[in-house]
């Protein structure tokens, strides 16, 4: 109640405690709207996307401001009784009398702002009253006997839904509003005071049934409607005089369903605000709050769940005639009859320390905490929290970590308090009821997921997390693909993708011998990998894959690392054979600067593996290393016809072909068919000679 009690505007110092902050979007007259104008017939306001103000006098127009873009209004040259902007796209319904017809009649037509086009029209045999969009493509079109609704959808004409209730009749028909789920209607109307109190406006409210088809007549300045925990229900402020008395009251009724019953408060009226009446309801589903605005700018605010005052303050020294829900803000917009257009949200970082301090209800500061996961509620969360532990009662210490706002509790700590739990005979573990309650809530966060993970591992029922994999219940990170590298590679993979734990991802797939895959990742992803960390860990893993990634790394554009490195890199390990596979492949075009790495390749065979080199060689597939380096390892390595055929010194050869043990007979003739006759007759005595010796 002491929320509700300071009705003059707060001091600033105040109004940056208070629960519910009031800024002003735009003053009309600032973007051209004469205050003649600013009246509920002429301005409308279906979402907090658009406001639609039309203007009679001179040249009819209809001015469309966009809020994303409030200075930059777009006026055209219509003539209309009533403008209606589309709650989520830039199309407007208009509706005009027509004229000489009795009773009178209304032309209705839709248009697409952007593309110019008429969507479809249609003329009302009766007057239209009222009308507004219920959803973001159907009208409901009231009369002076009944409610129609009209899609903008196909080419349907409008579709009688009821018929007025007499407690209506006469009245000003000041909203309509359909349930989310097109099961209930209410139409409210204002009318004359009673004959003791005039100068207090009475209104009156008609409650449909679409699935029962029958309407229930109340008294009502204002409704809406909303779901508490699943169920349906309607929400109506009143003010009345009862026998002289006068009586205010806000109820919240539930429309079927079990789980929730009715509530209703009190709407504390100042003296001074005692002929004042409600003007309009919004209730936020965000925070689960019901706004009240009245006529004099008083904004109460309600709890919706249990319909306790929050909070009570003018909003507006003059006089207020529209509002409209900001689903974008969880507040509302309000128009005053100044052309203020007065944007009211909550304050997040003090709604919950008000309730809980001013108000003295930690019980509601916790419930809104939770629904809107605010902070300021941590004290509550934490002494509630140790109070269940204390009692043993770890099933509500864990729905009570599951809710707490902004995860106040869902901590390592608290994780270390479950753990820390006996476990008694026959019954799970403390922790797994936890984690249990928080799967059944929401997903885990990074922490519990890895905990969770080790403690169904240790219990062999992997495929448990399998399921919750596939349900998108954990938060995949690096920590949780280290734990499960070992039992499955495949899902650590699939883990360290989702935790965009790239480096992880690069070696994985080099394990998996999936190089392409590689490149094609990095580049999703804007990755650059340390290719040589990612060939080191290779080569000690697996000599003929590394072979492969060599490969793809010197073939990228630009290559990840030169070929002298990477084939440095196998000889330091004594890989010959696995550095010979990767420069046969990648010096297979035969340029002329890769003549050092050909010499190489050859090199480091003849020293080793001479019959390689020997096959190498009679491949024929390097002509620019060095020769003369060749000739001579091929002599050490005993390949006397290979030296011959790469010698071009005599000596050098004469040397050489006295070695007919190791030369083919055949071999040996044709080879002294390639040289000059004066050298060959040098070898052939030097032949002569050592066989004479001999």
């Amino acid at each position: 109640a002491r929320a509700c009690s300071a009705v003059p505007r707060p001091p600033a110092a105040m109004a940056a405690q208070a629960p519910i902050a009031i800024k002003e979007a735009l003053q009309l007259p600032n973007v051209g709207i004469n205050s003649q104008f600013i009246t509920f017939t002429h301005v409308t306001m279906e979402s907090e996307k658009f406001i639609c103000v039309r203007e009679t006098a001179g040249n009819n127009s209809v001015v469309i401001i966009d809020m994303a873009n409030p200075m930059q209004p777009l006026r055209r040259p219509i003539t209309a009784d009533s403008a209606l902007m589309n709650p989520s796209s830039k199309v407007v319904a208009l509706k005009a009398a027509i004229p000489n017809t009795n009773p009178m009649q209304d032309h209705l037509q839709i248009f697409n702002i952007d593309a110019k086009t008429k969507i479809k029209s249609f003329q009302m045999p009766e007057q239209v009253l009222f009308w507004k969009w219920v959803t973001p493509t159907l009208i409901g079109l009231v009369t002076a006997t009944a409610v129609y609704h009209w899609s903008m959808e196909g080419a349907s004409d409008p579709v009688k839904a009821f018929d007025r209730t007499a407690n209506l009749e006469g009245n000003q028909i000041i909203n309509y509003r359909v349930s989310p789920d097109m099961k209930w209607c209410v139409l409210v109307g204002i009318t004359a005071g009673s004959p003791e109190r005039p100068q207090l406006v009475k209104g009156n409210m008609q409650l449909f049934s679409v699935e029962q088809k029958r309407s229930q007549a109340l008294e009502a300045h204002a409704a809406s409607f909303a779901q508490v925990n699943g169920t349906n229900v309607i929400t109506f402020a009143t003010k009345t005089v009862v026998a002289g008395q006068l009586t205010s009251k806000l109820h919240v009724v539930p429309l079927g369903g079990a789980g929730f019953t009715k509530k209703q408060a009190d709407l504390f009226f100042p003296q001074e605000f005692a002929d004042d009446f409600p003007v309009s309801m919004q209730v936020s589903d965000k925070y689960g709050l019901i706004y009240v605005v009245t006529k004099l700018g008083l904004l109460f605010v309600y709890d919706l769940e249990t319909a306790t005052a929050v909070y009570r303050n003018r909003i507006s020294p003059d006089p207020i005639f529209l509002t409209a829900a900001s689903d974008a803000t969880g507040g509302f917009y309000a128009i005053n009859r100044r052309g203020q257009v007065l944007l009211a949200t909550v304050n997040d970082q003090t709604i919950v320390p008000f309730i809980s301090g001013q108000l003295n209800n930690a019980e509601l500061a916790m419930s809104i905490a939770k629904r809107a996961n605010l902070a300021g509620a941590g004290d509550l969360v934490f002494r509630q929290f140790d109070q269940l532990f204390a009692q043993g009662n770890y099933k509500a210490a864990a729905e009570l970590a599951a809710q707490s706002p902004q995860g106040a509790l869902r901590t390592p700590e608290t994780i270390a308090k479950f753990k820390a739990v006996p476990v008694q005979p026959g019954q799970s573990p403390p922790l797994l009821q936890y984690f249990g309650t928080l799967l059944t809530k929401s997903g885990l966060n990074a922490v519990e997921s890895v905990e969770l993970a080790k403690l169904v591992i240790s219990q062999n029922k992997k495929q448990l997390l399998d399921n919750w994999m596939n349900e998108n219940k954990l938060e995949c990170s690096e920590e949780l693909g280290d734990l499960l590298q070992q039992s499955d590679p495949d899902m650590a993979l699939k883990v360290y993708v989702k935790a965009q734990a790239s480096p992880k991802v690069v070696i994985m797939l080099a394990q998996k011998k999936e190089y392409e895959k590689i490149t094609k990742y990095s580049q999703q992803v804007g990755y650059t990998p340390d290719w040589l960390q990612l060939m080191m860990q290779q080569l000690m893993n697996d000599g003929q894959g590394a072979v492969n990634l060599a490969q793809m790394i010197v073939g990228m554009t630009p290559p990840g690392l030169d070929i002298n490195t990477v084939t440095d890199l196998f000889l330091q390990r004594n890989m010959i054979r696995e550095a010979t596979s990767f420069l046969l492949d990648v010096l297979k075009p035969n340029l002329p600067e890769h003549a050092m790495l050909q010499t190489k390749v050859l090199e480091i065979n003849l020293i080793t593996f001479p019959n390689v080199a020997d096959a190498i060689l009679a491949n024929g597939m390097f002509s620019h290393y060095d020769r003369p380096r060749v000739a001579q390892l091929c002599e050490k390595a005993g390949l006397y016809l290979r030296a011959l055929s790469h010698y071009t010194d005599l000596p050098d050869i004469k040397r050489c072909v006295v070695n007919t043990h190791a030369i083919e007979p055949q071999a040996l003739t044709e080879f002294f068919g390639t040289l000059s006759r004066e050298w060959a007759l040098d070898c052939l005595r030097e032949l002569l000679t050592l066989d004479c010796l001999r």
